[in-house]
C-alpha cells in the first residue's frame, strides 16, 4: 500500500506502551493493519535494572528464542507466528547465530533491525516517554511494559485492578569472551547428537563436578529476605536454587552430558557446561542454564573452576531481577483487555507468559484482537488445538494458583488414547497444524 494511502486510513490511533518484543510486534502488526500507532518507551531516559540500551526489542536474559525444531512445541509456535507474518520472528531469523536446534540471535544486530523497522514505519510515531499513570494514556491502548514495569506505573496498575501484582524473580547467565576459552579442553557438539555441533562443551569428571557444586553452595549470594519468599520461574532458575534441590540436580539438568562424548578421551564426561554463541562474529558465548545470584567476585572465582574456563574473561556477569505479572484469568478478558476498561489491553510477559518468543506472540495476538474489536467483528482467537490457542488458554483459563508459563506440550489439549510420548506429541502437533491452517482459511474466506 502506498504511503499516502496509509495516512488516509480512518482508523483510530492506538497507543502502545513499551517497545520490548511484545510491544514492538504489536505496534508493527497494528501499523500493517492500517492503524496509526504511538509507541512509547521509557528507556531513552530511564533504564530498568536489567536493560542496557534504549533500543527496541532488547534481549536481556539470553540470546535464544528456544527450539525451532518442527517436532517441538516452541517450533510449532514459530510455525504459526510465521504464518501470521511475525515481524520479530523475521528479524530474528535475519540475525541468527549458530545454536543447534535453538534459534540463537545476535542481540545487538537484532535490536537495531527492529528499531529500524519501528522508526521507519510511516504509521508509527515513536516517542521516548516514561508513562507512570494509566490516565496519561489515550484509549485504545496496550500496556506491554514487561516484567520490569516502572514502579509508579506498576503501583497505578495495582490500584486499577484492586490488589497487588504477583511477582517472581528471574536470573541472567554470564557472557564470556571467546578468546579467553581454552579450546584445547572444550569441544563442539550438541546434546543428544542433534542438530549441528554449535555448542562449546566444558567437561567435568565426578570430582570436578562435586567440587563445583560445593563451591556454589559456599559462594556469597546477593539476596534479601524478599527474594527468599518469592518464587522463581522454573525454566530460568538460578543454579543455586537448582543445587538446593540436590547435589545431582544440575547433572540431570543444565549439565546433563547425554550424547556428548568427549573426542579427546572417547568417553562421555560426568557433566558438562555448555556455551552458546552470543553474536554473529562468535566473539562471545553465554553459559547455558547458568543464571545466578552469586556476588560478582564469587562468579569469577567459581566459574573459573570449570575446565576450559580457567582464564575466562567475563564480558557480563550473571544477575537477578524482579519480574511482575498480572493474574490474567481474574483481571483480563479473553482478548487480554482489562475487565474494568475494555479498551485497555495487555501484551507480553506482564500477562503471565514466559520466554522471549511467547511474549512476542501475545503482542501479535493482541494486535489482531484490537483490530477485531475496533472493526466490530466477533472475538476470534486461534483454535484451542494450536500452539497460540493453547498458550492463550493457559493464561486466561480460570485458576487460583496462576504462575507464568511458556509453550509446552502440557498446554495442548490432551490425547485420551494411551500411546507412547513421542507418538502423542506427534499427534498433538498434527492437530495443531491442521486446526491452524483451517483457522487461516476461514479468515481469508
Amino acid at each position: 500500500m502506498p504511503e499516502n494511502d496509509l495516512f488516509k486510513q480512518k482508523k483510530p490511533r492506538v497507543t502502545v506502551v513499551g517497545a520490548g518484543l511484545a510491544g514492538s510486534e504489536c505496534a508493527l502488526q497494528l501499523a500493517e493493519l492500517g492503524y496509526p500507532v504511538t509507541l512509547l518507551e521509557m528507556r531513552g531516559g530511564t533504564l530498568t535494572p536489567a536493560h542496557k540500551t534504549a533500543g527496541c526489542a532488547e534481549l536481556v536474559c539470553s540470546n535464544s528464542f528456544g527450539s525451532k525444531s518442527e517436532n517441538s512445541a516452541p517450533g510449532q509456535l514459530k510455525w504459526e507466528a510465521q504464518k501470521l507474518g511475525s515481524k520479530i520472528l523475521s528479524s530474528a531469523f535475519g540475525n541468527e547465530v549458530p545454536a543447534g536446534q535453538a534459534l540463537g540471535i545476535d542481540r545487538e544486530l537484532f535490536s537495531k533491525e527492529v528499531t529500524r523497522l519501528v522508526k521507519e514505519h510511516p504509521l508509527i510515531k515513536y516517542e521516548e516517554s516514561c508513562v507512570q499513570k494509566l490516565s496519561e494514556i489515550p484509549r485504545p491502548a496496550v500496556i506491554a511494559t514487561g516484567p520490569l514495569t516502572h514502579p509508579e506505573l506498576a503501583k497505578d496498575l495495582a490500584e486499577h485492578f484492586g490488589d497487588e501484582f504477583l511477582y517472581f524473580f528471574d536470573a541472567i547467565a554470564p557472557i564470556i569472551d571467546a578468546d579467553s576459552i581454552d579450546y584445547d579442553i572444550v569441544w563442539r557438539a550438541d546434546r543428544y547428537d542433534k542438530g549441528t555441533p554449535d555448542y562449546l562443551n566444558c567437561p567435568l569428571d565426578r570430582e570436578q563436578y562435586f567440587h563445583l557444586i560445593n563451591e556454589i553452595k559456599l559462594a556469597r549470594k546477593i539476596e534479601t529476605k524478599e527474594f527468599e519468599k518469592t518464587p522463581y520461574f522454573e525454566s530460568c532458575m538460578p543454579i543455586e536454587a537448582i543445587v538446593d534441590r540436590g547435589d545431582l540436580t544440575l547433572a540431570f539438568g543444565p549439565m546433563k552430558p547425554k550424547g556428548l562424548k568427549n573426542p579427546k578421551t572417547g568417553f562421555e564426561p560426568f557433566a558438562v557446561v555448555q556455551l552458546r554463541q552470543e553474536n554473529k562474529e562468535a566473539t562471545c558465548y553465554n553459559m547455558v542454564g547458568f543464571q545466578t545470584k552469586m556476588a560478582y567476585g564469587e562468579q569469577v572465582r567459581v566459574f573459573r573452576m570449570i575446565p576450559g574456563l580457567e582464564k575466562a574473561e567475563f564480558l557480563k556477569l550473571g544477575s537477578i531481577h524482579r519480574n511482575l505479572f498480572i493474574h490474567t484469568p481474574k483481571k483480563l478478558n479473553r482478548d487480554l483487555s482489562s475487565k474494568i476498561d475494555p479498551m485497555l489491553f495487555f501484551a507480553g510477559q506482564i500477562t503471565g507468559v514466559e520466554g522471549y518468543f511467547d511474549s512476542t506472540c501475545i503482542g501479535l495476538l493482541v494486535a489482531r484482537f484490537i483490530d477485531q474489536k475496533l472493526s466490530d467483528r466477533p472475538f476470534d482467537p486461534p483454535p484451542r488445538a494450536s500452539a497460540m490457542g493453547s498458550l492463550l488458554n493457559a493464561i486466561t483459563e480460570e485458576k487460583e494458583n496462576f504462575q507464568p508459563t511458556n509453550i509446552n506440550f502440557g498446554l495442548f489439549p490432551s490425547i485420551p488414547q494411551k500411546m507412547d510420548k513421542t507418538k502423542k506429541k506427534e499427534l498433538q502437533l498434527n492437530h495443531a497444524r491442521e486446526a491452524f491452517l483451517n483457522y487461516l482459511k476461514e479468515e481469508i474466506s
